[in-house]
């Protein structure tokens, strides 16, 4: 437990590192992976991401958030182990209802005051708010004015990911039929980013053929880290060897780094991506 007795409390959907989660005591509210069998489970709880792409073959499952009781049960448990108050960061609420859900939650906690931050991001983009959220409470910033610090932090986030392909992005919604046929036809793998106002997915760039998307990406993260004199940087795909070539490149075009982090990507994102999804992301210091 930190000294303020602050519990941070995030969503599985901001993929903030394990081991980074385990050192910090961050609470992480799993959301849920549906199969048309009826069977759901908590994602990195009962089902991992490995076990998820398994069965991409025999079906794509759905998402759900994490149940109104779940998350009351979740601060009622901080409370009980000492916690005074708490900040909740999530995954952006243009993408998921977890914002709102959580948020409802919170306001009807009693004698647990709650500050909500929505990212308006995405996996470890949104994991770096979550990590900035430890690194607040832990040098002292008071919970009545993390809200405004986090929000601020989020500000200097960016995230940018492409597929190899495009059919889980369609299944999901997430791009628009027209989006799909043109790309499918021209071989165009669009790099996406979050929107800095809503947190929504639109297009950055439209370049033709995997490589080029992964080149693209890398010029987009290099962009970005320019306009910092530091960064926080991250390259997160499922395949591991893929990862670790990205990652080299990447540490060559962006030479300010102060923390880089090579991760996976959490079964409840991959859901809406497949198992191409390459991620980048950074955040200026």
């Amino acid at each position: 437990m930190n000294d303020q007795r602050i519990a941070i409390i995030t969503d599985s959907g901001t993929d903030t590192p394990a081991d980074f989660v385990a050192a910090h005591d961050v609470r992480v509210i799993p959301l849920r992976i549906n199969y048309s069998d009826g069977s759901s489970y908590e994602n990195g709880v009962d089902i991992t991401t490995e076990d998820v792409v398994r069965r991409f073959d025999e079906e794509i499952p759905s998402t759900s958030l994490p149940s109104p009781m779940k998350i009351q049960q979740t601060f009622e448990q901080a409370k009980r182990d000492g916690y005074t108050g708490a900040v909740v960061v999530t995954i952006s609420s243009g993408l998921s209802a977890t914002y709102e859900t959580m948020s409802m939650v919170a306001r009807q906690m009693e004698d647990f005051p709650v500050v909500m931050v929505d990212t308006k991001s995405i996996g470890i983009a949104a994991g770096f708010v979550v990590m900035e959220a430890v690194r607040q409470v832990e040098a002292g910033t008071p919970l009545e004015r993390l809200g405004s610090v986090l929000t601020a932090a989020s500000e200097r986030v960016r995230v940018f990911f492409s597929v190899q392909k495009l059919d889980f992005l369609r299944k999901g919604g997430r791009i628009s039929e027209a989006v799909y046929r043109v790309g499918s036809v021209l071989n165009i793998k669009p790099v996406l980013t979050c929107d800095e106002r809503e947190g929504k997915y639109v297009i950055e760039k439209k370049p033709r053929g995997w490589q080029k998307a992964l080149n693209t990406q890398i010029e987009l993260i290099a962009e970005q880290a320019a306009r910092w004199n530091q960064v926080r940087v991250a390259v997160c795909t499922f395949d591991p060897s893929l990862r670790e070539e990205l990652a080299a490149r990447v540490r060559e075009r962006v030479t300010n780094t102060v923390e880089f982090i090579t991760c996976g990507i959490s079964a409840d994102l991959l859901v809406h991506t497949g198992p191409t999804l390459v991620g980048m992301g950074v955040m200026g210091v």
